[in-house]
């Protein structure tokens, strides 16, 4: 009993302090979001529908993958209430800031370009003015055609300038690994105007994208989570041997929701065959665990658990968590991280630089306006 309460008043402790949450999932109703489209395109989904592709896979929880009390007390789908939220989520846990990911990214895996950059558009636009100019805690992610590099740009022009637009956001899933040259005009825009580039796990083997893994299309739900590093790896990867980093050198490229610890491994492989094989990539002048520290930041959710504390320590080292970890609740769906269950007791110089300044520092985010903060 002792080590309980001793264990309790240390998670207090630690909470006290406000923190940063760098994924929660805003729904963006189609019905709502088709106000902000051009006239031709309200009226071909009035005659047949939003032509937009959809999930290959069963997800957990209710609604869709939602927790089973995140449904708002008036109704409506999870994550669309911004007062449930505040009561949910961000005054609770003194969210001092929260990005906001949306809910929806069918759009990237159209083939109709077009209509892919209508509705980002649109989705950008019910953000601003739905949910940023309504509550200052809160920023957004800007949606892009990224099938459409160019079209990506301009809408980046369009509304990155923003004060509350602080990173661009892509699926996973993709037509080609998002180090491509293709893709340049994008990462130029976000250079221009200092936004990260966002790789969020989803629409992997839908629509126009690639399979979610290089063996084919996996049957069951479980296989599909399974495979979300694998395509992280790949985007890794050829940012770091295409060249994007040397080009680019003060872009920041975020992966979010495929976990953190399978990145350990992963880079000493990088670091091994650059070392065998860079006489192909000479481009390449680091090794690229430093590309990764100093360009490449990840989300905590959903951390890999460890089989003792120990194991825990050492694989924090092994990602460069103080440098790269950001904390993420994943709000509101079913496997939502609770900042105060989500990570192992930290010390406090980790704890501060997972749960708030590396967040801060790459978003531009300012201090805390007091030292106050935490759940109750």
């Amino acid at each position: 009993m002792e080590v309980t309460e001793t264990n309790q008043r240390e998670v207090k402790t630690k909470t006290k302090r406000s923190i940063i949450d760098v994924d929660i999932h805003n729904y963006t109703p189609l019905d709502e979001i088709k106000h902000y489209l051009p006239r031709a395109y309200r009226d071909q989904i009035d005659l047949w529908g939003w032509r937009l592709p959809g999930s290959l896979y069963l997800n957990g929880g209710v609604k869709v993958g939602q927790m089973a009390d995140s449904t708002p007390p008036g109704g409506g789908f999870p994550g669309s209430d911004l007062d449930f939220m505040r009561q949910q989520l961000l005054d609770p846990y003194h969210v001092e800031y929260g990005i906001l990911t949306g809910s929806d990214y069918s759009c990237q895996a159209s083939p109709d370009f077009d209509y892919a950059a209508a509705v980002s558009s649109a989705i950008n636009e019910y953000t601003l003015e739905h949910w940023l100019a309504k509550d200052s805690r809160l920023k957004g992610s800007v949606f892009i055609p990224k099938q459409d590099p160019a079209q990506s740009a301009k809408e980046i022009h369009r509304v990155g300038s923003h004060p509350d637009m602080v990173q661009v956001i892509v699926s996973s899933g993709a037509e080609k690994p998002y180090g491509h040259r293709y893709y340049h005009p994008i990462y130029e825009a976000c250079v221009e105007h200092n936004l990260p580039f966002t790789i969020h796990v989803l629409m992997e083997g839908v629509g126009i994208n690639g399979p979610n893994t290089g063996a084919g299309y996996v049957s069951y739900y479980p296989e599909y989570r399974a495979s979300r590093p694998m395509v992280m790896a790949a985007h890794l990867a050829s940012f770091i041997y295409e060249g994007v980093f040397e080009k680019f050198p003060t872009l920041k490229v975020v992966l979010q929701e495929a976990g953190a610890f399978w990145l350990a491994a992963y880079l000493w492989k990088l670091d091994e065959d650059w070392k065998s094989l860079r006489f192909q990539t000479p481009w390449v002048k680091k090794l690229p665990s430093e590309y990764f520290r100093s360009n490449v930041r990840v989300s905590s959710q959903p951390l890999e658990p460890t089989p003792n504390p120990e194991m825990f320590r050492q694989m924090m080292k092994a990602v460069y968590a103080e440098e790269t970890l950001m904390y993420c609740s994943d709000y509101p769906h079913w496997d939502f991280d609770s900042p105060l269950l989500a990570l192992p007791k930290l010390d406090d110089e980790l704890w501060e630089k997972v749960f708030y300044q590396n967040a801060a520092d790459l978003y531009g985010l300012p201090a805390r306006k007091s030292g106050k903060g935490g759940a109750d």
